[in-house]
């Protein structure tokens, strides 16, 4: 074959010569172009051409013929017309001029100082032209503009004041705290600039300008009843890309715009993400309206807000206090016509399920266990509806309880308070006769289903504090424990007084079960979140420098930690004095402490520095796992040495593990010394380590028995290193906290969960699924369900159960029919699993959550406004899940601990829209329900649904939908949103057309 040549020199030199003949003829054929101009365009050339050539003559000439020169231009170049995608044409012909005016300009404002007139209006034009020739860098638009007259900035046109405002912003980003004059210059030039954005529809360059030059708070004065509403939106959706103090700041600018114009629940909205009781109490006292008052109420009852109006009337406080929203819920279910309760085996279907796993089809199993499961199932399914048919029946009360045995009974008994979810006084009245069983954990169920009845719910009457305040410090640990979860689930969110007089001693005092201390410290945190309250936090921290070393490996302290970070909820960098006091505590359990204060201080903010920390956690590999690969790394070394055969190396140490084991590990401290990170990120090196940890576990279990002194040390070292890698799972559980916040952050949170899936440890890969629940909550999308149902059929059995639990958290309350058929067929795969088909039953439960008029969902108004007490419900299970089962699965009736299911309750909200008549009765109206379309710095009025259905209120609401009104003419609606509970006026212009 013949070999290949090179190309001949010469035929490589014609064909560059060939190409050089194209390139000049291209620039010939452009010039010729140029230069084939109409006679019109070269009658325009030539005048223009003419007034720069009499401009330039010698200065003897009357400055006033200078004047009608400078006039004439302007003029050109004004009145000039051309397509949205070309340079005006008197612009392209003076372009090349433009050295010869600047040096006028500069002849000029040294020669005629006495007639400033003339240098500024040559600055005006100078600065326009300076857009298509200025140099990039230079900002000589904005260096002419600033030498000219002001007065004439708004005649040159729209794109002119889109190009000043860009050299304005970069031009006061370069020279802040280096020239003070200039800086106010351009900060006068560019509130000229504002107003001109606004009166022609360019609302977000005006934003932008202001967010430049730092001075949003003018917006304010600017904005009139025509432009305030685009404005204010547009204010508001940047808030989640800005970073602080600029989005607290962007926020009280659109609160004080909504305030003086009127809006007032839009105003509210903003003072409820700023978390400012005094901005709620100005909204308040912004109207005398009883009806706009209650219209307010309602809005904050979502929030399952603390807060309380001084001499208010009690129709409004009772509102805020959700006393009606029984009432309402009812209405809502009588006239969607759902009132038959359901039984377990109404949402299980076992008929429908395949039986080829084993025991036939898994209704037919009688177990405690799933009989707890079924009571689970039988709350959340009837949950606020008062009746059911199995735990509630008329005929014998006991019946199901006593189908559970231990601790199971205490969660059956408290189902009581589910069913009849903010109904208290019914609720109550169904839980009495149990508080006076003679067995622990009925009566035990019946006090923590009278805080679960009350959850939501703040009258004045306080029944769930008078009832268990007796039973905080009962000496049965299991009254005491049911109260403690008992009031922490019923005053949620409340920032109640005399729970914290109740509690906190429970929290200080050593000698203490530290199970009752974490429970009460958790139970505190759900009270006063998003509070930072200062004798809590200062009392939590003391107790973990105080308690004893062993104590704060026990599982439950991870509840107090947590007790912590719920007081910081949304606190962002209010959280740092008490990081750097966490520093003090010399224990592993300090860095979950750091983590999780961390996670819930910037939940729902999307901060991205704070998500990056977290991944950065995530991809650090714990100690033991740094010490394995040390060593093998350090023996392959020696093996290379000894035999220089590189491909018999991991034969070989397989081989002499056994002989070499004590070696290496008497080596192991010199090791890391010398050679603490060789080849740490050696893929090779880490399924070595995989290998020698399996040979180990061999060993292990071979010498089982012979050194039980040994083996308890080992266990201890194991749980110990288990704590100081717990923080790993927490800062998976955070980044969807965090990335919650907005629609970028949730895409790209869940593909960062793919490969911590793939590359994470044990814990990591626990927590993911649990992640990716938190950041889906009843927003079943399918690329997410599928996932989790993947994962449900995880080697790891907890990977497994955590992801079944999450498929029901991405559905609840949504009936999803795709779900519910992947949740029968896990019930039948996991039929001989008791532990996995429990958690199967919980998550079918969540998905069919009060029949599917109920949800999760800690987003309200839109989805524009996070409920602190909803999310720190579910982050409380998801940290109890991190560990399924040392907490709901646990085997043993003494030690489980299910009923922290429960926590759910105070994130439990109707997913309804009622409309209601100024006496608060229920109206029945048409409404449009669909989709939500993102209008944000659209032109004109655009639709704000999609794919719209009219429907008769009450209607339910999915996530991403939105209501309107269909006869807006007719009905006045008090809030901006139509969720939740709407009051409507009629309105006194409307007048009928006979048809």
């Amino acid at each position: 074959m013949a070999p290949i040549q090179d190309p001949p020199k010469e035929k490589v030199r014609k064909t560059s010569e060939s190409t050089q003949p194209t390139k000049d003829a291209q620039t010939k054929k452009i010039k010729e172009s140029e230069e084939e101009l109409s006679e019109e365009d070269q009658q325009l050339k030539d005048e223009l051409e003419s007034l720069v050539e009499k401009l330039t003559e010698s200065t003897s000439q009357d400055e006033k013929i200078y004047s009608g020169i400078l006039d004439s231009l302007k003029k050109h170049i004004q009145e000039s017309t051309t397509s949205m995608t070309a340079v005006p044409k008197p612009l392209k012909f003076l372009r090349p001029h433009y050295p010869a005016l600047t040096k006028l300009y500069d002849d000029w404002s040294e020669k005629l100082l006495h007639d400033n007139a003339i240098v500024t209006k040559l600055a005006d034009i100078l600065s326009i032209l300076a857009m298509t020739y200025s140099n990039e860098g230079q900002r000589e638009s904005l260096k002419y503009r600033l030498l000219s007259n002001d007065d004439t900035l708004a005649d040159w046109g729209h794109e002119y004041m889109r190009h000043l405002a860009l050299e304005i912003g970069e031009s006061y980003q370069e020279n802040l705290g280096l020239d003070e004059v200039l800086i106010a210059k351009l900060v006068k030039l560019a509130l000229k600039i504002v107003p001109f954005f606004l009166k022609h529809n360019a609302e977000t360059d005006a934003v932008d300008l202001l967010l430049e030059i730092e001075s949003i708070e003018k917006l304010a004065q600017f904005v009139d009843d025509n432009t305030y509403a685009r404005a204010c939106l547009y204010v508001t959706s940047v808030v989640p890309y800005l970073a602080p103090p600029d989005d607290l700041a962007f926020l009280n600018t659109a609160f004080s715009i909504y305030l003086a114009h009127g809006e007032l629940t839009q105003a509210l909205t903003i003072a409820i993400r700023l978390d400012d009781h005094q901005l709620i109490k100005q909204v308040f006292n912004s109207s005398k309206d009883k009806s706009v008052h209650e219209q307010l109420g309602f809005i904050l009852s979502q929030q399952n807000s603390s807060f309380k109006l001084p001499d208010e009337d009690q129709e409004v406080q009772d509102t805020i206090s959700n006393v009606k929203l029984a009432d309402y819920f009812q209405y809502l279910t009588k006239e969607l016509n759902l009132l038959d309760p359901k039984v377990p085996e109404d949402i299980y279907k076992s008929h429908l399920e395949n039986s080829k796993f084993g025991l036939g089809t898994s209704g037919s199993i009688d177990s405690a266990k799933q009989n707890l499961a079924a009571a689970f199932v039988n709350a959340f399914v009837n949950q606020g509806f008062g009746k059911d048919k199995l735990v509630q029946t008329d005929e014998d009360n006991k019946s199901w309880i006593y189908r559970t045995k231990g601790k199971g009974m205490v969660s059956t008994t408290a189902s009581l308070g589910a069913l009849n979810q903010w109904n208290v006084n019914e609720g109550l009245q169904v839980l009495d006769k149990f508080t006076y069983s003679e067995d622990q954990e009925v009566k035990a169920g019946a006090l923590l289903g009278t805080g679960i009845v009350s959850a939501n719910v703040h009258d004045d009457v306080d029944a769930a504090l008078a009832l268990l305040q007796e039973y905080v410090n009962d000496p049965n640990k299991l009254y005491q424990t049911s109260a403690i979860n008992g009031l922490g689930i019923a005053y949620a969110g409340s920032a109640n007084e005399e729970v914290l007089d109740l509690l906190l001693p429970l929290v200080s005092d050593l000698d203490t079960s530290l199970e009752v201390s974490c429970l009460a410290a958790l139970a505190l945190g759900h009270t006063f979140v998003g509070t930072c309250h200062g004798d809590i936090t200062s009392t939590i921290l003391q107790t973990l420098l105080e308690r004893d070393f062993t104590q704060l490996t026990n599982k439950f302290i991870k509840f107090m930690a947590l007790g912590l970070g719920l007081l910081y909820m949304g606190k962002t960098e209010q959280v740092e004095d008490v990081l750097e006091t966490i520093d003090a505590i010399e224990h592993p359990i300090s860095k979950t402490l750091k983590v999780l204060v961390n996670i819930c201080a910037y939940a729902g903010t999307g901060n991205v520095l704070q998500i990056q920390a977290l991944l950065q956690m995530c991809t650090t590999k714990p100690k033991s796992q740094l010490d394995e690969e040390t060593k093998l790394s350090q023996s392959e070394e020696d093996q290379q040495k000894q035999d220089g055969d590189v491909e018999m190396e991991d034969a070989e140490v397989v081989e002499g593990a056994n002989s070499t084991e004590s070696a290496e590990s008497a080596q192991g401290s010199k090791n890391r010394a010398t050679n603490g990170n060789s080849n740490s990120g050696n893929a090779e090196g880490v399924q070595l380590g995989d290998a020698k940890s399996e040979i180990k576990k061999e060993e292990h279990k071979s010498e089982e028995g012979n050194d039980g002194a040994d083996d308890d040390d080992d266990d201890d070292e194991a749980e110990i290193d288990e704590d100081d890698e717990l923080y790993q799972g927490i800062a998976v559980l955070g980044l969807a906290c965090i990335a919650m916040g907005e629609d970028i952050g949730q895409d790209m949170s869940l593909r960062h969960f793919g490969h911590l899936m793939h590359y994470g440890n044990s814990l990591i890969r626990r927590a993911v699924p649990l992640a990716m629940g938190l950041v889906s909550v009843a927003n079943p999308q399918m690329k997410v369900f599928e996932t989790l149902s993947r994962y449900s059929h995880d080697p790891d059995l907890e990977v497994a159960q955590n992801a079944i639990y999450s498929m029901g958290l991405v559905g609840t309350g949504t009936n999803n029919a795709r779900l519910a058929q992947l949740l029968r067929q896990l019930a039948s795969y996991y039929i001989k699993s008791p532990d996995s088909l429990f958690m199967v039953r919980i998550a079918q439960g969540l998905l069919h959550l009060g029949k599917g008029t109920l949800t999760l969902s800690p987003y309200n108004l839109e989805r524009t406004v996070l409920s602190k007490t909803s999310l720190a419900s579910l982050l409380t299970v998801s940290v109890a899940l991190l560990d399924p089962k040392a907490f709901i699965l646990n085997d043993t009736t003494t030690e489980t601990s299910h009923e922290l299911l429960y926590y759910l309750t105070p994130a439990v909200k109707p997913r309804m829209l009622v409309t209601v008549d100024e006496k608060l009765e229920p109206l029945r109206v048409n409404v449009r329900v669909g989709q939500a379309v993102d209008v944000v710095g659209q032109a004109g009025k655009p639709k704000t649904i999609t794919g719209w259905v009219t429907q008769a209120t009450p209607v339910l609401l999915n996530h991403g939908e939105r209501a309107e009104l269909e006869n807006s003419e007719e009905w006045i609606s008090l809030s901006n949103a139509l969720e939740g509970i709407v009051i409507l006026k009629k309105n006194p212009e409307f007048m009928e057309v006979d048809s």
